[in-house]
């Protein structure tokens, strides 16, 4: 009998979701919804906020709104369409590409439309504000689109992260027998894998050649070594089709320094997972990879031999062993120590955001 239930991948894909924060830089009419900024700072700017009072006053920005390849130059102007729901009062935030910046607190968009940000500042120290996000993952220029084909005959989705430019880590499973693979980037774009996928069944672990996939590559953790009740975010895309298709976070602990069964490769974790999470990332509090999210205790199996219900037992790959992985397969990840306080469960959100992935495997 199987105890363990590897993710299987969702049958059903979600459709994308409108973002909380929509930019539509080509709308200039005074009669279109939501508000307009300008940036009057002498400078181009490449990343730009804007979260509801009084999150930017807490040190959470949210995601940049700009493209990496779109900085927002001196002069122009962006709109932004909040939902309906959002309200009047927003913390906005212009970072140029000199570092410096200019925030604006508690705007009144309902009152103002249109909005100028002037008279750059340079930035806080580091260790005074909360980390914000960077350049997200998409294709370089001049990469072909891969959108979905919707004659596919079957379709299952999974979750990958960056490890390098144009590899993505994910779980053998979640590619296995695809006829054709692509993903969705944070920047919302779709992107082919290209075969051959390196892959290794026996540790369930994949990695991808993905051409034209550029952006910020994770770290593995490399020390201290990992010990039981470390906080632990689990980071991908559950239940597709079913769920929103925007990626989902989950905070737990490292149970077990080994998997079922004694299995040394894995750890048990209390973060909990669903099918779709197959192949996300297992970071530290710093936002360091330490696993590779893999499967979950099949609960019913358990109670039909023990008579009890088992309670979000889950698994992950060792950050060791994918990272060991990597290095047989030619791709040479980055690493670091995770040293220093610890971040907020949002911040490393933010941080892996900016390099996981949504996978669709169609055959």
């Amino acid at each position: 009998m199987r105890i363990l239930q590897a993710l299987p991948l969702g049958l059903l894909l979600a459709a994308a979701q409108p973002l909380a924060l929509r930019p539509a830089a080509s709308q200039t009419a005074s009669d279109q919804p939501g508000f307009r900024v300008v940036n009057r700072a002498g400078s181009d700017a490449t990343q730009f906020f804007a979260v509801r009072s009084p999150r930017g006053g807490q040190g959470d920005w949210g995601n940049n709104l700009l493209r990496p390849d779109r900085p927002l130059s001196e002069g122009g102007g962006f709109r932004v369409t909040p939902n309906a729901d959002a309200g009047c009062r927003f913390d906005l935030r212009l970072v140029l590409a000199d570092t410096r910046e200019v925030v604006l607190r508690d705007q009144d968009i309902c009152a103002s439309r249109n909005l100028e940000l002037a008279n750059p500042r340079s930035a806080a120290p580091s260790a005074a504000r909360a980390p914000t996000s960077g350049p997200l993952a998409g294709p370089a220029p001049g990469t072909a689109p891969a959108p979905p084909n919707a004659q596919a005959r079957a379709v299952s989705t999974g979750t990958g992260f960056l490890v390098a430019d144009g590899r993505v880590m994910t779980n053998h499973h979640v590619v296995d027998n695809c006829n054709r693979i692509i993903l969705r980037t944070p920047t919302g774009h779709w992107i082919a894998a290209a075969p051959p996928a390196r892959m290794d069944a026996a540790i369930d672990v994949a990695v991808l050649n993905v051409p034209g996939l550029v952006g910020p590559a994770v770290a593995f953790r490399t020390a201290p070594a990992i010990r039981r009740g470390e906080g632990v975010v689990a980071y991908g895309f559950p239940l597709a089709g079913l769920l929103s298709s925007d990626p989902k976070l989950t905070r737990g602990e490292v149970n077990g320094l080994r998997g079922l069964g004694d299995n040394p490769n894995q750890y048990q974790i209390s973060a909990e997972v669903q099918p779709g999470n197959s192949g996300g990332p297992l970071v530290d509090m710093q936002g360091n990879i330490v696993g590779v999210v893999v499967s979950k205790l099949n609960a019913q199996a358990v109670s039909r031999r023990t008579g009890d219900i088992a309670q979000n037992v889950n698994f992950a790959v060792q950050g060791q062993t994918a990272l060991a992985f990597l290095r047989r397969a030619g791709v040479t990840p980055r690493t670091a120590e995770s040293t220093g306080p610890e971040r907020g469960a949002a911040d490393v959100g933010e941080v892996i955001h900016r390099s996981t992935l949504f996978i669709r495997c169609e055959r």
